[in-house]
């Protein structure tokens, strides 16, 4: 494995530490990180989406994804960049997320 896949590796464990405060489930699980872009230069953006445009978490998740991110050994910098496309449904979760959720 690479540094970049190590590097990627630990900002994955930091974004399971995100937690949408109205679901149990951290954003990882939910199906709501889109893609993780890591520069040469180790500046990290990740993209993500919300459950929904009116989500009443969207001042307070992206903020919280870029300082936990930003604080992994080895980023340079973090950005959260919210995308709405493709929209996010029940189906992107991951089975642990739907387990903990009842969605069986």
């Amino acid at each position: 494995m690479n540094d970049t896949a190590h590097l990627e590796e630990r900002i994955v464990m930091a974004l399971k530490t995100v937690f949408d405060p109205e679901i149990p489930v951290d954003i990882y699980e939910l199906g709501l990180i889109y893609g993780i872009d890591i520069t040469a230069e180790n500046d990290v953006t990740v993209r993500m989406t919300l459950t929904s445009p009116s989500c009443p978490a969207a001042e307070q998740i992206p903020p919280e994804v870029e300082q936990k991110v930003a604080a992994v050994v080895g980023v340079k910098s973090a950005k959260a960049e919210i995308v709405w496309e493709p929209m996010w449904t029940k189906d992107m979760m991951t089975e642990v997320a739907k387990l903990s959720l009842g969605f069986f």
